[in-house]
């Protein structure tokens, strides 16, 4: 590590050779490995941009230029080499550094990230700001070919190609989002690659113009100006460049010299630019090179077998019992379809889309797409299941109440990561859902507290109900049921009966609250919401009539979560114990918990609190 050593600002790359700044990008590697094994994090995003990212330092200067990293799961190089590598081993964990770019963290940060698809359109705001400014200095987005099946780049990109601003796009193309790449989007690259005859005919045109004495120069130069320009000459222009950008690529994103001078060149093109950068993700590290989704966001592993470090015996992960689940019901059930954006995966949908390849849609990182996708095929007499996280169903809450609940379509939303999923932070904690879908007419929401549940709920879903309905959930379930009663729609369950004080449990927060009244010391009677929306007043009233308090526990804030809407139903006082009004940062679950007061111990202070204890 002796050059990494060295690197205490950007400002010292510029005083490295090539020769260095490879030796420096393989330490850097090694460096990412080391870290991320014991810290968890995203790994294969950022091993494969390490060339990159020093190819940026070195032509721009973050103190000045602003780079606008979309997702921003890929700047770990980027934070290394600004000043933060000491501090690498915090990375993710409460009070330590972010995984993703934090304008709070370093004046080299320009914009927080966390959600795909952004950056194009922050960039752009940058460039015209600096321009009104009468300001002078680049900006950049860096935007990976994932995050273009996501329509806001393209809403983006078709504004800066019409503002005629100084502006760069760096696309990193690595044929891969979190998954692999799905579309037309993904083919038309795959053909910019495999294809480089235009780009590369283009040049020697322009070469040999440039070479006719006196006239050849502005020949080329009133060509590239006109609507008759050298790329009609040729098979077909990008699409990019009909977008009004001057499109450089393709370039090999692990040539440190190759891009620099590229970069350089497009720091002086006037208007909108696009490099079109290809790289390996996971490059430099096996195991993340030959199964990179499984390296997009890991846990700590061992490095020398790439074997994550395990969760724990007291607990399941829910994609893999909804992925079962639904294949069996598939089977039985041929009007089933499964849609995803982007996270086979993540969703539990893998195994699914071999057995069903005619009733999978991997529709790319498009939620707003997925679900009215999904009105459609509801509309049309299939049963479509939408998977997918709870932060990301926020991007289509307008196509959920416009296109499914206006028309009362049977979409059945399967909603992973709700509640807090710890070390992604405030873009990814999923505390939101409950307040943002119970607000939509007709929608019904169910909280599953153990895998049994799950799997009833979702048969009950698909096959009985015929509205719009969510099912909501956490990564993980506790592998005992603590509710053994058959689920029952609009019907909550008596978990534990007591005298001195009630305690209304949503979803996966049941484990909590049960050890939570053992150790107050006091008769709580527990109930097992299940469904949120609409509610069983008249289990909540009864007991609240005979205990004469009521503590509601939810892995959601505050504001419009299940206590909100159980104080309007019932008029009783409530004690809401979620989320604030405010962004919950980074930080492992249990750590959390404990700060937002929804831990055992909290919870059972609270109860002898009320209690009088």
């Amino acid at each position: 590590m002796d050059l990494l050593d060295k690197i205490k600002s950007p400002r010292d790359l510029k005083k490295l050779d090539m020769r260095q700044l490879d030796l420096l990008a393989k330490e850097i590697r090694e460096f990412l490995i080391k870290s991320v094994s014991k810290t968890g994090g995203h790994l294969a995003s950022n091993l494969g941009t390490v060339e990159l990212t020093l190819a940026l330092h070195r032509v721009f200067d973050t103190e000045n230029d602003r780079i606008v990293w979309d997702v921003g799961h890929q700047s770990y190089t980027h934070k290394i080499i600004t000043g933060r590598k000491e501090k690498f081993d915090t990375l993710r964990s409460l009070g330590g550094i972010s995984g993703f770019p934090r304008v709070e963290e370093s004046i080299h940060d320009a914009f927080n990230t966390g959600h795909s698809s952004t950056s194009i359109s922050a960039a752009l705001g940058l460039a015209k700001a600096r321009d009104l400014r009468g300001e002078k200095y680049s900006v950049i987005a860096v935007i990976g070919d994932g995050a273009l099946t996501g329509g806001l780049a393209y809403e983006g990109m078709n504004n800066a190609g019409r503002m005629k601003t100084n502006f760069i796009v760096v696309l990193n193309d690595n044929e891969m989002s979190i998954s692999k790449n799905v579309g037309a989007v993904s083919k038309y690259l795959n053909k910019l690659r495999s294809d480089p005859y235009y780009f590369k005919a283009k040049k020697e045109i322009e070469f040999f113009l440039n070479r006719i004495p006196k006239f050849g120069g502005a020949i080329a130069r009133k060509l590239q100006r006109t609507k008759d320009s050298i790329r009609y000459l040729l098979l077909e222009c990008s699409m990019f460049e009909e977008l009004g950008f001057t499109y450089f690529g393709p370039i090999d994103g692990h040539n440190i010299a190759q891009m620099t001078q590229v970069m350089q060149r497009a720091k002086r093109v006037d208007g909108a630019v696009l490099l079109h950068i290809y790289t390996k993700k996971g490059k430099g590290y096996s195991f993340a090179e030959d199964e990179p989704h499984a390296f997009h966001g890991i846990g700590s592993f061992d490095i020398n077998t790439g074997k994550q470090n395990g969760k724990g015996t007291h607990y399941v992960l829910s994609s893999e019992i909804l992925g079962k689940k639904l294949i069996e019901i598939a089977e039985a059930n041929k009007n089933v379809v499964a849609i995803t954006a982007a996270m086979p995966d993540g969703t539990g949908l893998t195994e699914f889309s071999k057995r069903f390849k005619s009733r999978f849609f991997d529709v790319g990182i498009a939620e707003q797409h997925a679900v009215t996708f999904a009105a459609g095929i509801a509309a049309g007499n299939m049963t479509p299941v939408v998977a997918v996280y709870s932060t990301f169903l926020q991007r289509a809450y307008d196509q959920i109440l416009h296109d499914v609940a206006l028309q009362k379509l049977h979409v059945v939303f399967v909603v992973d990561r709700c509640g807090i999923v710890g070390e992604d932070g405030e873009t990814h904690q999923g505390i939101y859902d409950l307040s943002y879908l119970s607000n939509i007419p007709g929608i019904s929401i169910l909280a599953p507290s153990g895998p049994s549940q799950l799997c009833q709920m979702l048969e009950f879903a698909i096959n009985e109900y015929k509205m719009p309905i969510c099912i909501r959930y956490g990564k993980y379930m506790t592998e005992t049921d603590y509710s053994l009663s058959p689920f029952e729609y609009k019907k909550a369950a008596v978990v534990k009966e007591g005298k001195d004080i009630t305690l209304v449990s949503v979803g996966n927060m049941l484990h909590i609250a049960c050890k939570a009244a053992e150790i107050s010391g006091f008769d709580a009677e527990i109930i097992d919401l299940r469904t949120v929306k609409p509610l069983d007043t008249e289990t909540i009233i009864n007991s609240a009539n005979k205990t004469g308090k009521i503590i509601v526990l939810e892995d959601n804030v505050k504001i419009g979560g299940a206590g909100s809407l159980i104080g309007c139903v019932t008029g009783k006082r409530i004690i809401s114990l979620g989320y604030e009004d405010a962004p919950i940062p980074h930080g492992s679950q249990k750590e959390l918990y404990k700060k937002y007061g929804v831990d055992c111990e909290s919870v059972a202070r609270v109860i002898a609190r009320e209690c009088g204890g």
